[in-house]
């Protein structure tokens, strides 16, 4: 394990056993499994569908917790808890851009599923690669706290500032990349993300979406794992909570990717909990915030938003 700095003596320091790591890989490899199993026909899903799969996403998560709580007590519970949902709220403002870029690039619901398993397969193991990094480069030097955190605030700023046709602008650097490298089918050729034309191997529309989703998790990645650093700096909570909030997102997707006019203010609650996440890194090395409380904060935040945003739709008759 990463030595935990004195700074961030508040945090949990975990002796977390190997056989702890193995099987945590194992039970996210079995849920991709699952996962992949259950959509090897290509179809789209219905709104029935993802509401189950979210829902026992969500108790996958939960249930971890419980193991979490169970195995190393309730520090790290709530550590992991706090990780777990601000992965999975700032993943709410990642489900609305894959609805924009899958529509930009004329993608049909069918087929969206299997870009977005590969797509978060690749998430998850750079996901593991930037918190190993992260936590280690903090435990060393920990003025990249300060480094991390105005980042955090400015990233907020820019998400309560988002521009509509930023996906758009998204989609045309993903292609402009995927063509550098070879050419590219506009015909889809059912699921395949390869193909022929003129006895030349292609790309087809849906490796350049796939391209495009890793280059938008990329950014995404940016953001939410210097915001989980600063709720927790052990690597096993971290992983674990990122990956079990990822793993819910395709039924996420699925389920709200034509209802952002519904959560109006959502953008707001998640610039506000990264400026929040933010000034809590940048003040981590003198003050440590109680973890409940920034999970009390961050619940807060999004209770409003989804208040404020029930209360405009019925005010608009949506």
């Amino acid at each position: 394990m990463f030595g935990v700095a004195a700074d961030r003596s508040n945090f949990v320091d975990l002796k977390v056993p190997m056989g702890a790591w193995i099987g945590l890989g194992a039970v996210i490899l079995f849920m991709l499994a699952v996962d992949l199993y259950r959509h090897r026909d290509a179809h789209a899903p219905t709104p029935k569908e993802a509401l189950g799969e979210s829902i026992v996403w969500v108790l996958c998560g939960l249930a971890f917790s419980a193991v979490i709580a169970v195995s190393f007590g309730g520090g790290a519970f709530g550590e992991y808890i706090s990780g777990y949902l601000i992965e999975k709220s700032l993943s709410v403002d990642n489900v609305f851009v894959w609805s924009m870029l899958f529509t930009t690039m004329a993608i049909p619901l069918k087929y969206q599923h299997r870009v977005l398993f590969w797509g978060i397969f690749g998430a998850l193991t750079l996901r593991a690669v930037f918190i190993l990094v992260g936590s280690a480069l903090i435990a060393k030097f920990w003025w990249l706290l300060l480094v991390f955190g105005v980042f955090l605030v400015y990233t907020g700023l820019k998400i309560i500032r988002h521009r509509a046709d930023e996906e758009s602008e998204e989609a045309t650097r993903g292609l402009g990349l995927l063509r550098k490298i070879m050419p590219v089918s506009d015909q889809l050729d059912g699921q395949k993300f390869l193909t022929r034309i003129d006895g030349k191997r292609a790309a087809t529309p849906l490796l350049a979406a796939l391209v495009v989703v890793e280059l938008t998790d990329v950014i995404f990645a940016v953001d939410s794992v210097p915001a989980i650093l600063a709720v927790s700096n052990e690597p096993f909570l971290i992983l674990a909570s990122n990956a079990f909030a990822i793993l819910g997102l395709r039924a996420m997707y699925f389920l709200l990717a034509n209802a952002k006019e519904k959560f109006h203010y959502l953008s707001h609650a998640l610039g506000g909990i990264l400026i929040f996440v933010g000034l809590k890194m940048t003040v981590s090395h003198w003050y440590h915030l109680n973890t409940y409380i920034s999970l009390a904060v961050i619940v807060a935040m999004l209770i409003a938003a989804i208040v404020m945003s029930q209360r405009k739709v019925k005010q608009l008759g949506l």
